[in-house]
């Protein structure tokens, strides 16, 4: 029997305020806490310097960009280095004058910046205006070998695309780690909230399932006003950051609170299910072209 390939997932849930430094601060407190108890690897939520500021379509928030490698990038890579524990985080990437990007930055467990994941699939949904912020990735889907494990990071809206998570896979990731910000729209929830959050979980799972790998959603938690809107709108985010295991067990799962969800994982699951599971071995790549059409009546040969 192999030996166990135990890894501590660290998901770090929190609320954010207006002050990017004090999220920053806080993020830093979570990762601490998290390494002290026993984690390898911490994920933060996505864009977690500031409050969710795509629900308006406003110039001033372009201020929130920095550049990658900077300053934030320093302050992260000293805690993963003085912590030993890998760190992800969600960025808001100024890369030069009228181009930005929401990015994560992956950093090993000796404060080394591995490199940076930029997000592909942009949204555009009524408060969700991302279109206007950022620009889509131009990285494709990237994977790093860390101390503690090979690791693929995708962004929120990656999470709803298999065919994100499938090309991650290929790259060998073993963990799949989605930084999210989502929620509910006042008005919604009461008639669409519980199957948006169900949906949201399970798209999830399968890719775990399909992949055969650990999947970790860490999501932000808390109600933010849209400054937009003066009318008491806003989104309710819902939290319940998890991990899913290769065959879409829930490990663990969060609430609704501030929290930092500690999981452990044996890494060697992964090699396991896929034997018995042969997902990857079965694939016809061969009969998969019309993939690259975004529908087929656009196929060269027709449907």
């Amino acid at each position: 029997m192999p030996t166990t390939r135990s890894v501590t997932l660290g998901l770090v849930q929190m609320t954010c305020s207006g002050d990017p430094e004090q999220n920053t601060d806080t993020a830093i407190r979570h990762i601490r806490e998290a390494a002290s108890a026993g984690a390898h690897i911490v994920c933060l939520q996505e864009l977690f310097r500031s409050p969710y500021f795509c629900q308006t379509e406003d110039h001033d928030q372009f201020q929130l960009a920095h550049p990658i490698p900077g300053p934030v990038t320093e302050m992260l890579g000293g805690v993963a280095k003085e912590c030993e524990v890998v760190v992800v985080a969600s960025l808001f990437e100024k890369r030069a004058e009228g181009i930005y990007h929401n990015t994560a930055a992956t950093f090993d467990a000796d404060g080394s910046l591995l490199g940076t994941y930029r997000k592909m699939h942009i949204p555009d949904d009524p408060q969700y205006y991302e279109k206007f912020y950022f620009t889509p990735g131009d990285l494709g889907f990237r994977v790093w070998d860390t101390r503690f494990g090979r690791i693929g990071v995708l962004i929120c809206w990656d999470q709803w695309y298999p065919e994100a998570a499938r090309l991650t896979t290929l790259q060998g990731a073993e963990i799949l780690l989605y930084p999210t910000a989502i929620g509910w729209l006042p008005d919604e929830k009461e008639v669409y909230g519980e199957q948006q959050q169900q949906a949201w979980t399970t798209i999830q799972r399968s890719h775990a399932i399909a992949n055969g790998v650990f999947v970790a959603a860490v999501n932000r938690v808390g109600f933010e006003p849209n400054p937009g809107s003066g009318d008491g709108n806003g989104i309710e985010f819902w939290g319940g950051s998890f991990v899913a295991d290769p065959g879409g067990q829930i490990l663990a799962q969060a609430g609704q609170e501030e929290t930092v969800l500690l999981v452990p994982v044996d890494i060697n699951a992964v090699g396991t299910t896929r034997t018995h599971w042969p997902f990857l071995r079965d694939r016809r790549i061969d009969a998969y072209g019309g993939i690259t059409h975004r529908f087929l009546d656009d196929a060269p040969d027709g449907p």
